[in-house]
């Protein structure tokens, strides 16, 4: 059963910049997709971003596509966030999941297995 660690989160001012990483554990990460959710106050939901090590897939939902960024380091089993440009909108709790094999269907969250902890992000002048 993969465990996974979600970190990284903060306030920033608006247009700064965070980091979030997804440590994954008991688990090979390239036999698996990563996906990034957020979810605001009152607000369902949303997928963010989806990497499949194993073959490089990127998604990235609209609203954040241009301003965030996918990097893994397979040696310590970790995806990374790059969160850029970021905006009072994007101010949710953020977490990363796994789901076998390939990234079909990765923007939904009842595809995945399993789940880390969410890490606040807030981002307010």
């Amino acid at each position: 059963q993969p465990r996974l660690v979600t970190s990284g989160g903060g306030l920033v001012q608006p247009g700064g910049s965070l980091t979030l990483s997804c440590e994954v554990s008991g688990v090979d990460l390239d036999a698996y997709c990563v996906g990034w959710f957020r979810q605001a106050p009152g607000k369902e939901r949303e997928a963010v971003s989806c990497f499949g090590t194993r073959n490089a897939y990127t998604y990235f939902s609209n609203s954040v596509m241009g301003r965030f960024k996918l990097s893994a380091d397979n040696g310590k089993n970790t995806v990374y966030l790059q969160m850029n440009g970021l905006r009072p909108t994007d101010t949710a709790v953020y977490n990363c999941a796994v789901k076998k094999t390939d990234c079909n269907y990765c923007t939904e969250y009842r595809r995945y297995d399993s789940s880390g902890q969410g890490t606040q992000v807030a981002v307010s002048s």
